[in-house]
């Protein structure tokens, strides 16, 4: 979320295909090993013609054959009922019958071959059964952040989940991402509408860092997502209070103590930084100034806090992500909807008033079973998308 940009390529693994908005369209898939068929001798019986077109399928015609391919890259196995008990016996003749009588049609004898090249036809005009009911995955990268950094993340899809249609968004990347975050919030509401539009089933929103504070918004603000799981990783959703490097990088001169001089003044709020800024000395600035986060956590009154609590709770499971040594994240119980007091003594996620007064829903997602929360020692913040024990043990189980 908060490092700077290392410069390398945007190159993404898989197929980009660039979306309005300039959201690049990345589908993982695999193929599957096809090794060639081990050498055998010529077997005894005899070989028809007709059996094989009885044990293809009945849609495996020249369309069928064109469109049968799944995303998986896997074919389903033979309709039960097509492999008899003896193997593959076709009988040497067909009969029908005619005006009452029964007529023998014989059948030409064709080469045995035939019959090894049965597995292959089945794959070409076999539907794929897996792969197809794996629900779309969105990414939406941090602060400073690109496609590129997601590389990883895409390669453990590909790996576990073959065929799912994962989709980056390239949108604020680099030091775009320091513009307001209701204007990200628009532009990322663009670029994920018509993906939620094909995906009537549903879609997995997968949010890093800064990321992760922008799909709570959209979660709030979109009356129609259909968001099965929103996995928020490594993300400041209770705001952020602490002396890190980036903070130094952008504000040499201020100090965690008296950042909110700047953040809370209204030429403060155009800086995404300042949008999730929360001192817990200075509570009713934070409550007055703040034009990002004391909305979406509904601490200030607004009048589309109940249809924003509405929207947020359409959502499946909402899966939290973070760990002690995440180094940026401050405190990095923020991740959890932690934060510090005026003590600065972490209170926990139902320590919390926006839990306890259920301002946005937290408290009816809890009780319904809907949060769950991962955390993870000995990570820091900018290997969360990329270690794999990370993606197995809090993201794969949710990606459905």
């Amino acid at each position: 979320m908060f490092h700077r940009p290392s410069g390398a390529p945007r190159a993404l693994l898989g197929t980009l295909a660039r979306l309005p908005g300039k959201a690049p369209d990345v589908t993982a898939s695999r193929d599957p090993s096809n090794p060639s068929p081990p050498a055998r001798s010529r077997p005894s019986f005899p070989c028809a013609a007709g059996s094989l077109l009885r044990l293809l399928p009945p849609h495996a015609g020249a369309s069928g054959l064109g469109r049968s391919l799944g995303t998986a890259g896997q074919a389903r196995p033979p309709h039960p009922g097509q492999v008899g008990a003896q193997g593959l016996l076709p009988p040497p003749r067909l009969c029908r019958t005619s005006g009452g009588s029964m007529q023998v049609l014989r059948v030409p004898r064709v080469p045995c071959a035939w019959v090894l090249l049965l597995p292959f036809l089945l794959l070409i005009a076999t539907p794929a059964a897996h792969g197809a009911s794996y629900k779309p995955v969105i990414v939406v990268h941090g602060l400073f952040d690109s496609s590129y950094s997601f590389r990883h993340l895409l390669e453990y899809i590909n790996e576990t989940h073959p065929g799912t249609v994962v989709t980056v968004l390239d949108l604020f990347d680099g030091r775009e991402s320091l513009r307001p975050l209701w204007e990200q919030v628009q532009g990322f509401q663009e670029a994920v509408k018509p993906i939620m539009e094909k995906a009537p089933q549903g879609v997995h929103l997968l949010c890093y860092s800064q990321g992760g504070l922008v799909c709570r918004a959209l979660l709030s603000v979109m009356e129609e997502h259909n968001v099965d799981s929103f996995i928020s990783l490594s993300s400041p959703q209770m705001g952020q209070y602490g002396d890190t490097d980036y903070l130094k990088w952008l504000f040499p001169t201020s100090m965690r103590s008296n950042l909110y001089r700047i953040c809370y003044s209204p030429w403060g709020q155009e800086f995404s930084i300042c949008n999730y800024w929360h001192d817990p000395h200075h509570d009713d600035l934070y409550l007055n100034a703040s034009s990002f986060l004391a909305l979406i956590n509904g601490e200030r009154d607004h009048p589309n806090a109940t249809a924003w609590r509405k929207n947020f709770l359409r959502v499946g499971h909402l899966v939290l992500i973070g760990g002690p040594d995440d180094g940026v994240i401050t405190p990095w119980q923020s991740s959890f909807f932690g934060f510090y007091d005026a003590n600065e003594t972490v209170l926990e996620m139902e320590e919390q008033l926006v839990y306890l007064r259920d301002s946005f829903g937290l408290k009816t997602l809890l009780a319904r079973g809907a949060i769950v929360r991962c955390p993870m020692a000995g990570i820091s913040h900018t290997n969360w998308h990329s270690n794999r024990t990370l993606y197995d043990t809090c993201i794969e189980p949710w990606l459905s």
